[in-house]
């Protein structure tokens, strides 16, 4: 296996762009997520310059403006943050899944990568807990793969 090629993304910055796409909706459990995307780009050797956070108005609204910051030509990658938490309608069900199958299919119409840091959970506890608290945070793991898928299509391209 020494001898076969492995083509894998590093978690250097370099001169990638970053942006957040946050939903303002659950902000109180979002704004941990921002942070930890933030903190974990920083950590990484990215400058302000490289990070623009968007704010959506909800989760459902994420994949419209994902898609759109990804044609823009402008980032190479976005990473998107938002909680959907259950409550006692059909409504988590909606927008969860069109929130992920959108984000996804955002991806793979523009090739730039999409990172999925949206809570989905069944109450608010758990999101705190996927915010910053014991699960850690969920924005950070976005982050890092954000990062590594970005720095993996650029060793493909070349």
């Amino acid at each position: 296996m020494d001898s076969i090629k492995t083509i894998e993304g590093d978690l250097q910055v370099r001169d990638l762009r970053f942006a957040i796409l946050a939903a303002r909706f659950n902000d109180f459990i979002v704004e941990q997520l921002v942070r930890g995307a933030v903190d974990t780009l920083r950590r990484h050797g990215a400058a302000n310059e490289q990070i623009h956070i968007v704010r959506a108005p909800g989760a459902y609204d994420l994949p419209l403006e994902a898609r759109k910051l990804a044609l823009s030509g402008h980032y190479d990658a976005i990473i998107a943050l938002g909680a959907v938490i259950k409550g006692a309608t059909a409504h988590f069900d909606y927008v969860a899944g069109e929130c992920a199958s959108g984000l996804a299919r955002a991806a793979h119409e523009s090739g730039v990568p999409v990172a999925f840091g949206v809570l989905t959970t069944d109450s608010i506890e758990q999101a705190i807990e996927r915010a910053g608290a014991k699960a850690g945070n969920k924005g950070a793991d976005a982050a890092l793969t954000a990062l590594e898928l970005a720095n993996l299509l650029r060793q493909i391209e070349q």
